[in-house]
């Protein structure tokens, strides 16, 4: 399994202070920056795009950026994003006419490419795209806004995921993204995620470091719970 890694979503950040916000977190921290690129259209909310990206790249960040794609169609933000420096790109694939041609461009583009599902959506796609990718992201929210909270029955489609990733034998991260908090990060790495999505819990915090050690303990609880129940 992967080393763990917090994510902090931009969405919750401080849009006026961007750069400082982002150098904030990874100073106190965080491992990679995650993008909600929402199109209005795909979910009912409109967010960031490239340009944002770029921003970020060319004001210093050299953390991994994590871009997860809700929008429909997907191939044609796909070049902007790894041209603007994405280094993760995950898209949903309802949202694609062609999951495996948009894989493979993510791919050709530089950029690892992953697949996110909703909590409603099934996980057969992974039966014929597993062996191409190198992310899962499960919302365990609805997409579409910041701030919600965790639903739990997520946790045995994350559970299903992780048997599927060691069976595959490859080395596939699984993210999780909606709700994460330190009172049920530990449930969501028992149950086998390696990849933390947290917004309003680390930017609506007050203390960015104390917040992410914090996040940092119940992931180490989780996992050893895991490593026990094996």
């Amino acid at each position: 399994m992967s080393a763990p890694w917090i994510a902090p979503s931009i969405l919750s950040a401080n849009f006026a202070r961007l750069g400082a916000e982002v150098d904030a977190v990874l100073a106190a921290g965080a491992d990679i920056v995650h993008f909600d690129v929402m199109d209005n259209h795909y979910v009912p909310n409109l967010t960031v795009g490239p340009l944002v990206c770029a921003a970020l790249r060319k004001h210093g960040v050299k953390a991994p950026i994590d871009v997860h794609l809700m929008v429909d169609p997907v191939d044609r933000i796909v070049p902007d994003f790894a041209a603007a420096g994405a280094t993760l790109i995950s898209f949903h694939p309802e949202a694609s006419a062609h999951v495996d041609r948009t894989i493979a461009l993510i791919r050709e583009h530089g950029c690892q490419p992953g697949l996110a599902f909703n909590p409603a959506t099934p996980l057969e796609w992974l039966d014929y795209t597993i062996d191409k990718i190198d992310l899962v992201l499960l919302m365990s929210v609805n997409p579409g806004f910041g701030g919600q909270q965790f639903i739990p029955g997520v946790l045995s489609k994350i559970a299903e995921v992780r048997r599927r990733v060691r069976a595959s034998g490859r080395e596939i991260r699984i993210e999780v993204d909606g709700g994460i908090k330190a009172d049920n990060i530990a449930a969501v790495a028992r149950a086998g995620a390696d990849t933390f999505v947290a917004g309003s819990a680390i930017f609506g915090s007050a203390d960015y470091a104390a917040t992410i050690r914090a996040l940092r303990a119940g992931i180490a609880a989780g996992t050893q719970a895991a490593a026990s129940a094996d």
